[in-house]
């Protein structure tokens, strides 16, 4: 009876064992491999260096405060574009809490631009908190106060957004949007520029 239910045992352990190595260890690292090959940055995480030091990545929001660079969505992952805790509030249309913050977010806009509407995403966080990119509109919504506070041209500050909107694929999927982060590095190139 004893080896019945050992010759019975033996396949089941040998193929868990062969299916562990062969998928939790195998499969994973070749996949690993062929990415770094065919894709190394973006395996990598698409990280941004300057002046040989990491500045950020091309798929991770980060929070800008200065009035001298663009500004991000708002994020929710967080205490603000914390990456280990992505995700969106969770707050529905009735929430006091999300209220408050978009009626600050609002108020502090309405501020800087009297008079003009305000451009949906920059008072709302998208669903992972970590959104890179924001609108032509929220991005054209900002170069006056970029333009004051940098003193530059405002038609040179627009004409850096234009240069910097990123096309739907193909044309038609996804929507045109800005990579705060670089357009922010492209400013901060101008500004170097300048002063040279």
């Amino acid at each position: 009876m004893n080896k019945d239910i050992l010759t019975s045992l033996r396949p089941a352990l040998v193929m868990t064992i062969l299916f562990a190595i062969l998928l939790g260890l195998a499969y994973p690292l070749a996949l690993t491999g062929i990415g770094q090959l065919v894709f190394p940055s973006q395996a990598n995480g698409s990280l941004i260096q300057q002046d040989g030091r990491f500045v950020g990545s091309a798929l991770i929001g980060q929070g800008f405060s200065s009035d001298r660079y663009f500004s991000s969505r708002p994020s929710a992952a967080g205490g603000g574009y914390d990456g280990l805790a992505s995700s969106g509030s969770n707050l529905g249309p009735t929430s006091q809490a999300l209220i408050a913050r978009v009626k600050a977010d609002r108020d502090a806009l309405t501020r800087a631009n009297p008079g003009r509407p305000i451009p949906v995403d920059l008072v709302t966080a998208s669903g992972s908190g970590l959104d890179p990119d924001i609108s032509p509109d929220a991005a054209y919504y900002q170069v006056d106060r970029i333009a004051r506070v940098r003193s530059m041209d405002v038609g040179r500050v627009k004409s850096l957004v234009d240069q910097t909107i990123e096309r739907p694929l193909f044309g038609i999927l996804g929507e045109p949007r800005v990579n705060v982060l670089e357009i922010n590095r492209r400013l901060d190139r101008i500004g170097a520029s300048k002063t040279e």
